[in-house]
């Protein structure tokens, strides 16, 4: 853990604590770190999902009322 940690303080719901400090016993690492690790995770994933979005930015879009007279035209519904 990094020395220029901050402290916060967090409510968890009472079920999310016990699983996360058992998780802590289990796996020999500090509530911390689960929770830093866990936020990572997270802010990782949605920096993909932006990313991705950017990657889809040109592509051309679709009028919902074309689509699905698209769908009845071809059979699909």
């Amino acid at each position: 853990m990094s020395t220029l940690t901050k402290r916060a303080t967090i409510y968890l719901d009472p079920v999310l604590h016990k699983a996360l400090r058992l998780q802590s016993i289990e796996t020999s690492r500090s509530v911390s770190e689960l929770v830093n690790d866990a936020i990572r995770d997270e802010l990782a994933e949605d920096a993909r999902d932006l990313a991705l979005f950017d990657e889809r930015a040109n592509e051309p879009t679709v009028d919902f009322e074309d689509f699905v007279k698209g769908l009845k035209r071809d059979g699909t519904i």
